[in-house]
């Protein structure tokens, strides 16, 4: 038998792959000749780039780069075992996780350690570069990211604008002739699940503004920044990017890929499964096992495991779905793609004891799999 095992990670307990393999080794327990491929994934954010080097044999690459503060940082991304695609996590090297929480302010935060990142990728030759934009400390616009690739942001003066969304106000005109070059040959695809605008009342400084240390004045303003922004783009590029959905993702870095690099925005499931060849591998198995830390009605609006269910259903595979915990209204994942829901928890305990033993109880997860699969031969 051929069996495929895919799972997300276990957030805040389990690497996706920590619980493919031990869900491996426990069906190999008892079925130790079952032909076994084990497939991480992830949704563009953290974990992505381990997800994606080790479902194609590639390499994590380590990158001195600027922290949103503009401090020295060591950063990584991912390279594919082709050497053609890069894997970015922006998070990485701008992430609002770097940061202590008195440190937080999105008026001065930048995205240009994202833009060493993209920069270090093309360096190597990467004629593809995907970009997870989740997580980020930063409301610039993408200005950094931009500023690391040669682009130039100036005031009426003629000088460089400040970092931040707070430098935005300045904003007079863009120069884009010492735009690396080696952008126009490369495929940018970013990875992002959010639909918010650019600005106004669903957009990226009214609604994420504040968890990066924003008061209410200081959204406002960086509001106003961002349409100013958005207007200067469109004079100079012919380029509406205000209402796009996603532009308004990671404090406008959505928006300044799209006009700087020509990115094309695509959900985070999507972008990975074809970088790792998902589909591929699924038309090859007989069995496909997927699975995150916790799965409900929810699980249907674009998580990893339904993404996955639905490209075996397309395929006439069978699909066990594995979770840390199945909670209400999960029976609906069966009529989207899934044949067994199973849970990991053996008795009623506190989460805090449940994390420690999740490795111990997948493993004993895939046994029981293993011996259902028995009884079906």
């Amino acid at each position: 038998m051929n069996i495929l095992i895919a799972p997300d990670s276990f957030k805040d307990c389990m690497t996706a792959s920590e619980v493919a393999s031990a869900l491996s080794r426990g069906i190999r327990e008892v079925m130790g000749d079952a032909t076994i491929q084990v497939v991480p994934l992830a949704d563009g954010g953290e974990g992505t780039v381990d997800a994606v080097i080790q479902a194609t044999g590639g390499s994590l690459i380590t990158a001195h780069v600027l922290d949103p503060l503009a401090r020295p940082t060591d950063s990584f991304y991912g390279i594919t075992g082709d050497g053609q695609t890069a894997v970015i996590e922006m998070a990485a090297a701008s992430g609002i996780e770097l940061l202590r929480q008195e440190e937080r302010n999105p008026w001065i935060t930048s995205t240009y350690g994202t833009g060493q990142l993209i920069r270090d990728a093309l360096d190597r030759g990467c004629s593809t570069i995907l970009i997870g934009i989740g997580g980020s400390a930063t409301n610039d616009g993408g200005s950094g990211m931009a500023k690391a690739l040669g682009i130039r942001f100036l005031n009426r003066g003629g000088a460089e604008i400040a970092n931040g969304g707070g430098g935005l106000g300045e904003l007079q005109s863009i120069d884009l002739k010492g735009l690396d070059p080696r952008i126009r040959q490369t495929r940018i695809l970013v990875a992002c699940d959010v639909t918010n605008p650019l600005t106004g009342p669903e957009g990226a400084s009214v609604i994420y503004g504040p968890q990066k240390g924003a008061d209410p004045d200081m959204v406002a303003r960086l509001d106003n920044h961002l349409a100013h922004f958005a207007r200067i783009v469109k004079e100079q590029m012919d380029l509406d990017v205000s209402g796009i959905p996603g532009s308004g993702a990671a404090g406008g870095l959505g928006a300044g890929l799209i006009a700087f690099l020509d990115a094309g925005l695509a959900k985070g499931f999507e972008l990975v499964a074809e970088t790792v060849s998902l589909e591929e591998k699924i038309m090859k198995a007989d069995l496909v096992i997927t699975g995150e830390g916790k799965m409900d009605h929810q699980t249907q609006f674009g998580k990893t495991p339904f993404g996955v269910a639905q490209l075996a259903r397309k395929h006439g595979k069978r699909v066990i779905g594995v979770a840390g915990s199945l909670e209400e209204g999960a029976e609906v994942l069966y009529r989207h793609g899934f044949d067994l829901l199973l849970s990991i928890q053996e008795k009623p305990e506190e989460l805090s004891h449940a994390l420690k033993k999740a490795g111990s109880q997948l493993v004993r997860a895939g046994e029981r799999i293993g011996r259902m699969l028995t009884l079906t031969r």
